[in-house]
């Protein structure tokens, strides 16, 4: 890509990442979720489901989420590690699209092993020496415990399967990129911002392609390299912040 033509995308992307990186964002995204809470382990615990459970509709998103977490007592970090198993029976019957309750039970028992070891979720994603390492990595570690139900590998993507990882990359966006702005959180320190990867929905897809940043004809983790790559000739640093405005490109472009 040419010097000229970067300059061009880079001031598009530009005028609507300051339009779309702001506040206002946050009420109709998933990222309202974690951002009910403060306490550092709550904000881990439902952006993980907010991020995960992110398939259709954002308001149907949201209202899945937010009836999950009441579930919860709305305390996800004290329910997940002090619960009792009578507790658990408030789970049942929760599904959303084809998440039921069999899933959540695993990421209930998965988490509380966790936290019973570590006092953040940020020490899962730090194995590897890149990204596509890590994500592997945090699949294979979320899948350890012997009573891991094979259905629900589907529901955390890895890129050993090829998956662009959307919903992974979308929750380490929230958790580690640095923003001023106050929308995404920045709580992990130790992942490199600069090495995370975009996001790819259909929005971010289509207009991606309609700038000459992705030319991989299939979404896959590939396609989500090359995407990232072409956004780190616009910021090294701070790549995927023209994920808020590839988005908003998109969604402007079907109103």
């Amino acid at each position: 890509m040419q010097q000229d033509q970067l300059h061009n995308i880079r001031a598009v992307l530009e005028e609507r990442h300051q339009r779309y990186n702001q506040p206002d964002f946050i009420a109709n995204d998933p990222i309202s979720i974690p951002h009910r809470f403060s306490q550092r382990q709550d904000v881990e615990i439902s952006g993980l489901f907010a991020a995960l459970l992110a398939w259709g509709r954002r308001p149907t998103i949201i209202s899945k989420v937010t009836e999950l977490l009441r579930r919860m007592d709305d305390a996800p970090y004290q329910f997940i590690t002090q619960h009792h198993d009578e507790d658990l029976k408030k789970l049942l019957g929760f599904c959303h699209r084809t998440f039921c309750d069999t899933d959540l039970l695993y990421f209930v028992h998965w988490l509380r092993w966790f936290y019973q070891r570590h006092a953040t979720l940020e020490d899962a994603f730090l194995h590897g020496n890149t990204q596509r390492e890590r994500l592997e990595n945090f699949h294979d570690l979320f899948f350890s415990l012997e009573d891991a139900p094979q259905r629900t590998r589907k529901h955390v993507a890895t890129p050993a399967r090829g998956s662009a990882c959307k919903r992974v990359n979308m929750y380490l966006r929230w958790l580690v990129r640095q923003d001023a702005r106050g929308v995404d959180f920045g709580l992990w320190t130790r992942l490199p911002m600069a090495e995370l990867v975009c996001p790819i929905d259909v929005h971010v897809e289509r207009k991606a392609r309609q700038l000459g940043l992705l030319q991989r004809p299939v979404v896959d983790w590939r396609a989500a390299e090359e995407l990232t790559a072409n956004l780190r000739l616009l910021d090294p640093h701070d790549p995927v912040k023209y994920d808020f405005a590839l988005f908003g490109l998109g969604v402007e472009e079907k109103r």
